[in-house]
């Protein structure tokens, strides 16, 4: 059974790789082992050691905390109901077209990226 740690964990090692447009196989060449480990760690399938985990986080230029960020041991429930509409829909970030919005957004410089989050908050309250 896969221990929600290394769920969310694999879950941040998955979203930074995508953020910095990094391939598996890229990853698992940087780090020295095969795509289908980082599959595995990705999926929370397999834990990561300390010591691969700190040469996860220098390829991807992060620290080690930034893969435990947004755990805090207790899912509320509200994360338990987002957790239960994204095993029915798929992983958003899955998504190629949502990862390349998310990619584009960070693109915009702030000022205009900030405003035009506004008027996606404000479109999505209409909806």
């Amino acid at each position: 059974m896969k221990h929600p740690v290394d769920v969310h964990v694999g879950k941040r090692v998955r979203h930074r790789r995508w953020m910095v447009g990094m391939t598996q196989q890229q990853l698992g060449d940087i780090v020295g082992i095969k795509f289908q480990q980082i599959q595995k760690y990705e999926t929370g399938m397999n834990r990561i050691s300390a010591s691969r985990l700190w040469d996860i986080a220098q390829a991807l230029d992060v620290s080690i905390s930034f893969f435990f960020e947004g755990f805090d041991g207790e899912e509320s429930a509200a994360e338990a109901a987002i957790a239960n509409a994204e095993s029915h829909r798929g992983d958003l970030l899955a998504d190629k077209e949502a990862l390349e919005l998310v990619r584009s957004y960070y693109a915009i410089p702030e000022a205009q990226r900030r405003r035009l989050f506004d008027l996606a908050r404000v479109l999505s309250d209409v909806a």
